[in-house]
């Protein structure tokens, strides 16, 4: 009997550790890495630490967000590759990403003068559009959990964008998006795909001519310093999908999952609220360093862009299919071809 209690004792004992092992692992929070490539005082960049700031709160600190801005941990060209590998949980891609992975349709959102406003562009995303958009992103391993905006387009160069012939032969960094180089294509410049955190060194070399993007972005970026002309075109939309990967998603608790869902609602409202006042005091700003000169288009050039990238939606028919651009086209109330 004796031996027996002294073996049980010493197994209890060798046990002791492992089971203090296991009780501080528990303890300690689950990391959250959040990759990014845009500046942390961007809608996008704000959002994301909002998201920090709110998720650390709902779940008492048993969630540690991780923020990585500004491609300080993967360019945009890798990042959706380390998402389904497990490398990071969290981005927030421009919807235009998704089209390597074989899902076109999120091209769809980038189509040229397609949402009148950002209200217009939040109704759509929160209705069938978004949700049949994220549906597509399963089949990847990804869970789509929200869409941040980041407003409209602007355009620029090293001379005045005003009509379409003044795009002529000039080169067009652009995201990746086939639309956007469709559209550029129209407008008789020469789009080149190129990843965020190489533009500005890009268009400081004359690599590339140009580039578009939200006011914010060429603000934080400073690509206005290597720009001297900026049209003030908002001719296109900039959205992100933020997303996770799924495993790691469904193998949270479903209270901490619910806690987290909630973060990321209100850090959504919070996000998509700022993004038009951002913008607009980013262009502000940009204004008065006089670095650049701001141009804005008359009815008369609008109607020249707009009528020179219509041949965009007819296209997009083999792009993206016609399915999608039905739903846009019901969703907004539009002709889509």
């Amino acid at each position: 009997m004796r031996k027996l209690l002294f073996a049980a004792a010493a197994a209890a004992f060798a046990l002791a550790p492992v089971l203090s092992s296991d009780l501080a692992q528990a303890q300690s929070p689950i990391i959250i890495k959040f990759s990014h490539v845009v500046a942390n005082d961007t809608p996008k960049g704000k959002g994301a630490l909002k998201f920090k700031e709110l998720a650390e709160k709902y779940t008492d600190g048993k969630v540690k967000i991780e923020v990585y801005p500004n491609s300080s941990l993967y360019k945009d060209k890798e990042e959706i590759e380390a998402l389904q590998l497990g490398s990071v949980q969290m981005l927030a891609p421009s919807t235009a990403k998704f089209a390597p992975l074989g899902i076109k349709e999120f091209e769809a959102l980038d189509l040229p003068w397609l949402f009148k406003d950002d209200a217009t562009y939040s109704n759509a995303m929160k209705g069938t559009v978004g949700k049949w958009l994220f549906q597509k992103l399963e089949a990847k391993g990804i869970t789509g959990l929200a869409y941040w905006d980041n407003g409209f387009h602007m355009v620029s160069s090293n001379r005045p964008l005003m009509k379409p012939e003044d795009f002529k032969g000039l080169k067009f960094r652009i995201s990746g998006s086939k639309i956007a180089d469709q559209y550029f294509r129209l407008m008789g410049s020469i789009p080149q795909i190129m990843a965020f955190s190489e533009v500005y060194q890009a268009l400081q070399t004359g690599v590339v001519d140009g580039c578009e993007n939200t006011a914010s972005n060429y603000l934080t970026q400073k690509f206005y310093e290597v720009q001297k002309d900026i049209t003030v075109s908002y001719h296109a939309h900039l959205q992100y999908a933020v997303i996770v990967n799924s495993k790691f998603w469904s193998g949270l608790p479903p209270d901490m999952r619910t806690q987290l869902e909630k973060a990321m609602a209100d850090a959504t409202e919070y996000t998509n609220q700022i993004a038009h006042q951002e913008n607009e005091d980013a262009l502000a700003e940009i204004k008065k360093t006089g670095k650049t000169t701001l141009h804005y288009l008359s009815d008369a050039d609008r109607k020249a862009w707009q009528e020179a990238m219509q041949p965009t939606y007819k296209w997009a028919k083999g792009r993206v299919g016609q399915e999608v651009l039905d739903l846009i086209g019901k969703e907004l109330d539009v002709k889509m071809n």
